[in-house]
């Protein structure tokens, strides 16, 4: 999976629970964070894999 593809993805999860909190499916305090949860559950969608750029793959 490319970086963007990732990114993609991690964009459309923030949109459905944004949208799941407006149906009433999800509960606000918990739309509020999830945002900053996703970012930090999957560093690698917004950093980038450094694997191969440091030689930890070789």
């Amino acid at each position: 999976m490319t970086a963007v593809q990732k990114a993609l993805l991690l964009a459309s999860a923030m949109i459905g629970i944004a949208l799941l909190s407006i149906v009433g499916i999800v509960p606000e305090r918990i739309a509020q964070w999830a945002p900053l949860a996703l970012i930090a559950i999957f560093p690698s969608a917004w950093m980038g894999s450094n694997a191969r750029k440091c030689g930890a793959g070789e």
